[in-house]
């Protein structure tokens, strides 16, 4: 490879020598024409002068004659050296093409040749290397190169251990490099990893005990709603018939689980069908409303209960119903209400009228029903 990269560069320089040479001779050619292209011009120039001086000058016409073919001949024979140098030109142009064309070529050549040649001292580098970590490692092994030829079996095959030396090598590689704290890094992860599981062990118990605890919520929060939704319910069906005077209402569940179902009141007053009380009028809403209160304050008294003029949509007779509960029910909650309605003011034991005598001017009266009663039997 050396010696073919030394003749490739010698071919080169010889013909850069020559491609050189080839420019100078068509320099000189281009002096030459332009010499030959300017005595062209003077010898023009020369005839056009003696054309003049023929015509303005006495000279005999035989001798102007001779001098002027003496100058065509002249300028023929120039002429003909311009043609002849132009025609030499060219083929220096086609030779200096010619030779470029091969001067690319040898540069190409070389060019590869230098490409092979740093190969080759790549792959010598390298096997030099090889060689070198072979050795040290036959030392490190402790064994000779007799020793370890006399190891190899006798099909021992180059290329087979050399592809089996470069996978353990790709293998030994994708590993990375080796952590000499990966043994300590280990333990603490182990220990961590146990502390964890230990954690998360307490963490399913405590789940578990609160699952336990939330079902065992919710199977007495059932229990105990399922009592007091009967309760409440058989208070309900007790209360309105007093306000109505018969007829018939229930609570009824719109669900399956008690715990998330809703509740709906199902009322039928005297002369009308079953229905949802949506579907009543408003005062029997109203009547509705206050038996669901008074079914609840039946099973848990509260200790005041107010109104607020419940019994304004409600007819005499209703208003009637309405005040014999209410005071059925004052033996155990005390009720405040609020009213436009006699005959819900004549059950009450303590009045309390605002007034306005003037304009934006509110007062308050106070009245015992009782001693008003006394006054007035008096």
């Amino acid at each position: 490879a050396q010696e073919t990269a030394r003749r490739a560069r010698a071919e080169a320089h010889q013909i850069a020598l020559r491609v050189e040479s080839v420019r100078s001779t068509e320099q000189s050619l281009r002096d030459a024409i332009e010499r030959m292209q300017q005595q062209l011009a003077q010898s023009e120039e020369r005839c056009a002068a003696l054309q003049e001086q023929l015509e303005a000058s006495g000279i005999p016409l035989e001798d102007q004659q001779r001098e002027l073919e003496a100058l065509l001949e002249k300028r023929v024979a120039v002429e003909g050296e311009l043609s002849e140098a132009r025609r030499r030109l060219e083929t220096i142009d086609h030779s200096l093409r010619e030779l470029d064309r091969q001067r690319h070529q040898a540069e190409q050549q070389v060019q590869q040749q230098r490409e092979r040649l740093d190969q080759v001292r790549l792959s010598r580098q390298e096997i030099l290397v090889r060689s070198r970590t072979l050795e040290e490692q036959l030392q490190q092994s402790g064994l000779s190169r007799q020793e370890l030829e006399a190891r190899l079996p006798g099909e021992a095959d180059i290329q087979a251990w050399q592809e089996r030396s470069e996978q353990l090598a790709r293998r030994i590689q994708r590993l990375g490099a080796i952590n000499l704290a990966a043994i300590d890094e280990f333990r603490e992860q182990k220990e961590r990893m146990e502390y964890i599981d230990a954690q998360h062990a307490d963490v399913t118990q405590s789940l578990e005990t609160l699952e336990e605890a939330i079902r065992k919520i919710d199977r007495e929060t059932r229990t105990r709603f399922k009592e007091t939704f009967d309760k409440v319910n058989a208070g309900l069906k007790e209360m309105f018939p007093k306000l109505f005077g018969g007829g018939h209402a229930y609570l009824e569940l719109v669900g399956d689980d008690p715990l998330d179902a809703g509740v709906a009141i199902m009322a039928r007053p005297p002369g009308k069908r079953n229905s949802s009380i949506h579907l009543l009028s408003g005062g029997e809403k109203a009547l509705s409303a206050v038996a669901m209160v008074f079914s609840i304050f039946q099973l848990n008294p509260a200790p005041f209960c107010m109104l607020d003029e419940v019994d304004a949509p409600l007819d005499d007779a209703n208003v009637g119903r309405f005040c014999e509960l209410v005071k059925e029910m004052s033996e155990k909650v005390q009720f405040i209400f609020i009213t436009h309605n006699k005959v819900t003011m004549a059950i009450s034991n303590q009045l309390l009228g605002v007034t306005m005598n003037e304009p934006g001017v509110s007062r308050l009266v106070s009245v015992d029903v009782e001693e008003a009663a006394q006054l007035a039997a008096v």
